[in-house]
């Protein structure tokens, strides 16, 4: 393929970085000044780079998919809907972070410029189809990431939260580049394509070694056990639409790039790499649920809940099958609807002077004070533990289901029954917001904008949600297939 045509299937990435340096050099001259507008610009920026992620995909000549630069970047149906996820998820953190930030005299023109460099690296990664790729698209959003988690320079559990994220990804990049060598040193390339070719049959100890540590340093990404350690302590000392942002879209990436790259580079070495899966997947589901029960902050509360649901993520993912990968893809939209919307929920917990509140003890009774936020969080509770009717219980549905069909019982049985436990924290959150003594800490702030978000999403993951199942599972399936 001619440079011509390799630039523009990476035309969603280049308008991206364009439009970040433009802005950065605006942020530069005006500083504070403009830091509404940016934000404004920003997302526009991305709501551009969708629209041609659009374009490419309805594109009949790149129907198939198509690759670009001689095989290190690939478009098609898997790695465009990842994006469409992840430049939603990061529309959504910006549209509610300036109002956080403002209220304390700490919001800058750094901020939105952050998340779209971290947005186009993930773009990178949900595309990559080459080692080396992965780790510049991989990262470009870390590094982007470290920033935004110390963004609060005066507060120092942003500090602390910034520079645990930083030596912690150090070390998980290292293990990743390791892993990679050694692949490389087996297979004479770093091409997912060539790899798979190369390392067919029972795998020796040399190449064995290096699945291992790719795979956790993705594990790290994506805040799989045993390498979940930052997550709690991250999401919780980050400002909060910062951990939004974490929970969301990188999550999506991490998930994408580990999913092409077990498909497509490991996909010949299925005994491997299935058992490291399944294993992470049921460690993850059971410490999520059991380590979120004793929280009483609730943003390490929804730390260890997004674990818990990369948990369920990776039960699709160890089926090996395109039903599985598809079941996985569905959930990963319901799940950042179900993340976003309890974050912006968290956002609404304010006190009378304005001051952010993250103890579950300040939820008593805020059904009274608050019914409408109440509700919401309500739905947004139940839907996370899987409770039916609402539209969480379908994605969980569908990975069991995935994992029954490809002969995996026992790993859906104990799945279902560690959702069970799960559950209990949730149900824990609605029973302090219902039923406990009003605290009276939690005041109305009456935003609009948090407030339609808050709503659209509840109403996406509550029944209403089946509604969309026509719509999404068609691009789940196509997604799917892409990568078979």
């Amino acid at each position: 393929m001619n440079l011509a045509s390799s630039l523009w299937l990476v035309s969603p990435e280049i308008f991206l970085s364009v439009s970040s340096l433009i802005l950065l050099l605006v942020a530069a001259w005006s500083q504070e000044k403009a830091a509404r507008l940016i934000t404004i610009l920003s997302v526009a920026a991305l709501f551009g780079a969708s629209t041609l992620l659009m374009l490419l995909s309805h594109n009949p000549d790149f129907k198939g998919g198509a690759d670009a630069f001689d095989g290190l970047y690939r478009m098609d149906a898997f790695g465009s809907s990842a994006k469409f996820l992840i430049y939603l998820a990061a529309i959504l953190s910006l549209i509610v972070a300036p109002r956080f930030f403002q209220d304390g005299g700490k919001y800058r023109s750094e901020y939105p410029v952050l998340i779209l460099f971290a947005t186009i690296g993930m773009g990178m990664m949900v595309s990559a189809t080459d080692m080396m790729t992965l780790y510049i698209g991989l990262e470009l959003n870390s590094l982007s990431a470290y920033v935004l988690a110390s963004f609060i320079r005066t507060d120092i559990r942003s500090s602390e939260a910034g520079l645990k994220y930083f030596v912690l990804g150090a070390l998980a990049s290292g293990m990743l580049l390791f892993g990679i060598s050694l692949v490389y040193g087996f297979a004479g390339s770093t091409s997912f394509a060539v790899i798979g070719d190369a390392l067919t049959g029972d795998l020796s100890t040399g190449p064995l070694i290096g699945l291992v540590l790719v795979l956790s340093g993705l594990a790290f990404k994506i805040s799989a056990v045993p390498f979940h350690m930052w997550t709690p302590d991250v999401y919780e000392g980050a400002p909060t639409p910062v951990s939004a942002f974490f929970a969301s879209a990188p999550k999506v990436a991490a998930v994408a790039l580990t999913t092409r790259v077990i498909i497509d580079a490991f996909g010949g070495q299925t005994s491997a790499w299935q058992q490291i899966i399944i294993f992470v997947a049921l460690a993850s589901i059971i410490l999520g649920a059991v380590a979120a029960i004793g929280q009483q902050n609730i943003k390490r509360l929804l730390a260890y809940s997004s674990i818990n649901n990369v948990g369920f993520l990776l039960i699709g993912l160890a089926t090996g099958t395109a039903a599985g990968i598809s079941a996985m893809m569905f959930y990963l939209a319901i799940y950042v609807a179900m993340t976003l919307g309890s974050f912006i929920c968290v956002l609404e917990m304010r006190d009378k002077d304005g001051k952010p509140l993250e103890s579950l003890a300040s939820l008593a009774g805020l059904s009274q004070t608050r019914p409408g936020l109440a509700a919401a969080f309500a739905v947004f509770m139940f839907s996370l533990a899987g409770i039916p009717p609402l539209f969480g219980f379908w994605g969980k549905f569908l990975v069991f289901d995935a994992a029954v069909a490809a002969g995996m019982l026992p790993l859906a049985v104990i799945g279902i029954a560690a959702s069970v436990i799960g559950a209990f924290y949730y149900i824990k959150v609605v029973k302090i917001i219902y039923f406990d003594d009003p605290a009276d800490q939690i005041v109305v702030t009456g935003h609009k904008a948090e407030n339609i978000l808050i709503a659209l999403l509840a109403l996406f993951v509550s029944p209403l949600g089946y509604l969309a199942i026509p719509f999404i599972a068609p691009i789940t399936a196509s997604a799917a297939a892409a990568l078979f």
